[in-house]
C-alpha cells in the first residue's frame, strides 16, 4: 500500500524499490549457487561465483554513479561480457600450449554459462532477424541500427549480437 505525500517522497521509495526488484532474480540465483558450492566444498565454482559478484558490484557502484540502477538485461550482458573475456584468454591459452590455464578458463565459461538463458539457434536468430525487419519495414543498410537496436531489447541475452549483426547486414544488403 502506497500513501502518496504532497512532497512525492513515498512515490519515490516505492519506485527505487521497484527498480531494486528487477534485478533481484539474478542475483538470488548467484547468491544460491554461491551458498550451495561453499557448503560442497566447490573451490573452483566458489571462485567464479565471487569473481561473478565482484563485476556485479563494480556495475552497481558505476551505475549508482550515473544515477540508474543495474537490471536483469545489464546482468546478462555483464555475464556474457565476461564469457567472451574468457573465450579470448582461452583461444590465447591454447596457441600458447598451456593446458593448465585454458582447463581453468573452461570451468570458468562453463559457470559463468549457467547463469546465461539459452542461446538461440543460428535459424532461430535467423527467423527473428527476418521478422524484425519486416515489423519495422526496413529496407536498406541505413536501417541497420535500427533493426540491431530492436533485436537487443527483445533478445537481449539470449542473442549473439556479434553473430546477429553479421545476418542483419546480410538480410538488408540481398
Amino acid at each position: 500500500m502506497l500513501v502518496k505525500f504532497d512532497d512525492g517522497v513515498a512515490l519515490k521509495q516505492a519506485a527505487r524499490k521497484v527498480k531494486v526488484i528487477k534485478g533481484k532474480v539474478m542475483r538470488e540465483k548467484l547468491m544460491d549457487s554461491l551458498k550451495t558450492a561453499m557448503k560442497a566444498g566447490d573451490k573452483p565454482r566458489v571462485s567464479a561465483v565471487r569473481m561473478i559478484q565482484a563485476e556485479l558490484k563494480d556495475k552497481d557502484i558505476e551505475a549508482r554513479g550515473l544515477g540508474k540502477v543495474v537490471t536483469e538485461e545489464d546482468i546478462l550482458s555483464l555475464l556474457q561480457k565476461m564469457v567472451k573475456k574468457r573465450q579470448e584468454s582461452l583461444s590465447i591459452y591454447e596457441k600458447a600450449d598451456r593446458e593448465d590455464l585454458a582447463s581453468v578458463e573452461r570451468s570458468e565459461i562453463a559457470i559463468i554459462s549457467e547463469f546465461l538463458p539459452v542461446q538461440m539457434s543460428e535459424a532461430d536468430a535467423l527467423a527473428a532477424i527476418k521478422a524484425v525487419i519486416s515489423e519495422i519495414n526496413a529496407n536498406g543498410m541505413k536501417d541497420m541500427g535500427k533493426v540491431v537496436a530492436v533485436l537487443k531489447t527483445k533478445y537481449a541475452g539470449t542473442m549473439d549480437f556479434g553473430k546477429a549483426s553479421a545476418l542483419v547486414k546480410a538480410q538488408l544488403s540481398a
